[in-house]
């Protein structure tokens, strides 16, 4: 990235309500809206967005929205003026640094970054994917289906997004729902349905034997079946059964991901940039998986158009070889806050435009919007 030097005026923190056009559940928890904390950065020569993925309550990760904007406030956005003894960033290859000294909050930090990357490159008229190092100009779509409350309603949900032409189904899983979803997605749609499964941490070692019943079913992956700090039983886990295991809580950064690829704990890692901390941690995560010849794709924390501007740019990375968590916007949303991502012939278009390359409609974000805070820069 080229350093032209940017100065800062302030950030902005925006919270919006967004219904979920169905109720999404997974081994946590069930949610049927977002409270979402966008970030706007103003600077010299423009603005920039960002998108804090932290949930409502700390039950995926220890973040939780509250507590993103509380650091944010008080500890993220002063260290970037306090940054080099008050000269503040120059560039957002600044932020990681500059945000360094204060412990985890990685989600926090990332809409931080993300803000910061898309003041510097639209100002440079540079689009996020080639910031990155795109190779595509689309990425390939999947679907993830939440638990449901019967076979039945599965199966309904499962063709409908068939239907839409998403070309990769992910079902949620938990003890009591595994074995037999997998079985009636299998029976109904065939072998040919690229299949993966997510347990959301709800498994312990003691369930490898249950979990190979799995293993007949042809699937791309389990993700995540232990807890997030087991990467010696997700090692022992892989050793046991046949399907590739898959971390998606466990990677929290380029660190934990060698560790991770090191003790054999995984052949495939979910890259979630607001998980490691930004899209720069991301791309070092995506090369170092090349690297050893691990396979990753771009898992989704129910974006909005903001985050899944971002995401898009980053799964065409050429790593990105298995289809991403980032669907069209109707998967989650009746109305974005963005021009809505569609899916077209089962792939999501690249943006291409300066930035992330998309920006808030002013008038549906102001109808969602519930609260809005200015932090001025020094």
């Amino acid at each position: 990235m080229t350093s032209t030097g940017m100065n800062i005026r302030g950030i902005e923190l925006r919270r919006v309500e967004l219904p979920l056009v169905s109720p999404f559940r997974t081994s946590f928890s069930t949610q049927t809206e977002r409270d979402v904390l966008l970030l706007r950065v103003e600077t010299d020569d423009g603005e920039g967005w960002g998108e804090c993925v932290a949930g409502e309550d700390p039950l995926y990760s220890s973040e939780y929205v509250d507590a993103s904007a509380d650091v944010l406030r008080r500890f993220l956005v002063p260290a970037l003026s306090a940054y080099r003894e008050g000269a503040g960033i120059t560039s957002a290859i600044d932020v990681g640094q500059a945000l360094a000294p204060v412990k985890g909050h990685r989600m926090a930090k990332a809409a931080l970054e993300m803000a910061v990357l898309d003041a510097e490159l639209r100002a440079q008229g540079r689009p996020l994917s080639r910031e990155l190092g795109s190779v595509v100009d689309r990425v390939p779509s999947g679907v993830s289906v939440g638990i449901q409350d019967s076979i039945p309603r599965l199966l309904d949900a499962v063709g409908g997004y068939l239907a839409e032409g998403y070309v990769r189904i992910k079902l949620k899983i938990e003890p009591g729902w595994d074995l037999e979803p997998v079985r009636a997605v299998r029976e109904r749609f065939g072998d040919d349905v690229l299949l993966q499964v997510d347990a959301n941490t709800a498994y312990t070692l003691r369930d490898a034997r249950h979990l190979a019943r799995l293993d007949p079913f042809d699937l791309l992956l389990i993700e995540q079946p232990l807890e997030e700090e087991d990467v010696l039983g997700h090692a022992e886990l892989a050793r046991r059964i046949e399907m590739p295991v898959c971390l998606d809580e466990s990677i929290v950064s380029a660190q934990t991901a060698a560790a991770a690829i090191t003790l054999g704990a995984c052949s495939i890692i979910n890259i979630k940039p607001g998980r490691v901390g930004g899209y720069l941690e991301a791309r070092r995560i995506h090369d170092l998986a090349v690297a050893h010849g691990v396979a990753v794709w771009c898992g989704g924390m129910l974006e909005t158009g903001i985050g899944r501007a971002a995401n898009a740019a980053l799964a065409a990375l050429p790593g990105f070889t298995l289809p991403g968590d980032i669907s069209a916007s109707g998967r989650f949303y009746a109305t974005d806050i963005t021009e809505p991502f569609v899916l077209d012939d089962g792939h999501i278009a690249v943006p291409t435009g300066p930035g992330l390359g998309v920006t808030p409609l002013p008038e549906i974000l102001d109808e969602v919007t519930t609260t809005t805070e200015w932090i001025p820069l020094p």
